[in-house]
């Protein structure tokens, strides 16, 4: 059966959005020979398949073809129900929000997606969530009138193979917890005992300081620094954000446990944030000059990661947690470190992610993600579309969430127990 041919509107979207994209790629790709491809001849010969396209699935695939061109990562488009997905509310509440000046907040939940379900793996102590009793473990499996099995098989349908499916999915579930504060969320969990239960759980404001950097956007920043054994350390922070508050705890902490048999330094979940951070930090670690965590090349010029050692180095071990959240800046100091032999990496391999990437959304309705520069580590490792990949590879289950396990960190604390002070990352 043949399908009727585009309408005249929805061939000039099309058009319009296969002329976006090969703007936006010679325009903003970090290498201006963009890798020796003829960009002009790819418009020639992909833009009059595209005037001759009978379906949007098929103008999609001539331009993910123009994509594949560049062989590269981060350059994809995305169906537009896929792009709804990502970043949607229940539809109840999107009816609201035309005239909803309320203030975004949050349901207090941070999830990952273990297989097909959505599971809580942490409660923010001062949410409604944990008044309520929702705890680690349970699962989510409704956000207001929508149920997230068909959204995030959608969405892994979309991401299958990709290093960011877990990102990704976590953000899709995230996105419909998280909304006005004026507006309460209503939430189907299943229990520790697989018992459903209907919640309606209070928004708050989300936990941290308010940081700003250059024109982005206001965000939350909070680190967390505790001892997690008599001679180990634990440091956790949510972004690469607020320098003067970060450095300043994070240096306070690193200080006080100069002693220490190690220092964990826990990235799950943390997207990112200002590049240079990452050489900061690392200096607390690092005894010698000149080391590199890599390099990013960008469309001007090439910004090398050149550690600043900050005596009094701290000499023990130092372990690193990653997951599937775990991005840009977050993956330059994970994957770096590692490079460099200081530090050793527990947990599951991370988003791979670690260059400035965004999403536009293109005439057409669907979405078109890029990336403005490169990065490789100092010994030539690709981080994008690959990730780092941890020395210690262990699976978050929700049997340990339901234990109240965080077996990631166990793991990293026996290491750093159990192995010689001399010996930092074997």
């Amino acid at each position: 059966m043949g399908y009727a041919a585009l309408t005249a509107d929805q061939r000039r979207e099309s058009l319009a959005s296969f002329d976006q994209v090969w703007t936006t790629v010679r325009d903003k790709h970090w290498d201006t020979s963009l890798n020796g491809v003829d960009w002009a001849a790819v418009r020639d010969q992909l833009r009059p398949q595209v005037e001759k396209a009978r379906t949007p699935a098929e103008v999609r695939s001539i331009i993910s073809d123009m994509l594949s061109r560049l062989h590269q990562s981060h350059y994809a488009v995305i169906p537009g129900s896929v792009y709804h997905d990502l970043d949607s509310r229940s539809s109840s509440e999107a009816d609201l929000n035309g005239a909803n000046t309320s203030p975004d907040g949050t349901a207090g939940l941070d999830v990952r997606v273990i297989g097909d379900e959505a599971v809580v793996v942490s409660v923010d102590p001062n949410s409604s969530a944990r008044e309520l009793g929702v705890a680690p473990g349970w699962i989510v499996r409704r956000v207001g009138d929508e149920e997230l099995i068909p959204v995030l098989r959608r969405i892994e349908g979309a991401y299958k193979g990709s290093t960011m499916r877990d990102m990704m999915l976590a953000h899709a579930v995230v996105s419909r917890l998280d909304g006005p504060i004026s507006n309460p969320v209503e939430v189907e969990f299943q229990t520790a005992r697989d018992k459903m239960v209907l919640l309606a759980l209070n928004r708050r404001d989300f936990r941290g300081t308010p940081a700003k950097f250059g024109f982005l956007p206001e965000e939350r920043v909070w680190i967390d620094t505790r001892l997690v054994a008599p001679d180990v350390d634990y440091i956790a922070f949510n972004l690469f954000l607020d320098p003067t508050a970060l450095v300043s705890k994070f240096q306070e902490s690193v200080r006080n446990c100069s002693g220490c048999a190690g220092i964990v330094v826990d990235l799950r979940g943390n997207p990112g944030g200002i590049g240079i951070l990452a050489m900061g930090l690392a200096g607390y670690f690092i005894d010698k000059p000149d080391q590199k965590l890599g390099t990013m090349y960008m469309r001007d010029l090439p910004l090398k990661f050149v550690v600043n050692p900050r005596p009094p180095v701290f000499e023990g071990k130092l372990a690193v947690l990653i997951d599937g959240l775990s991005a840009s800046t977050s993956e330059i100091f994970a994957g770096g470190m590692q490079d460099l032999n200081r530090a050793r990496i527990f947990g599951s391999r991370s988003a791979g992610a670690a260059l400035p990437s965004m999403i536009e959304r293109l005439p057409d309705g669907d979405g078109f993600q890029y990336a403005a520069a490169s990065y490789k580590s100092e010994s030539g490792k690709v981080l994008e579309g690959v990730g780092v990949t941890p020395d210690e590879p262990i699976a978050l289950t929700r049997a340990a969430l339901l234990a109240g396990r965080d077996p990631v960190l166990d793991a990293a604390i026996r290491w750093i127990q159990q192995s010689p002070k001399g010996n930092q990352t074997q």
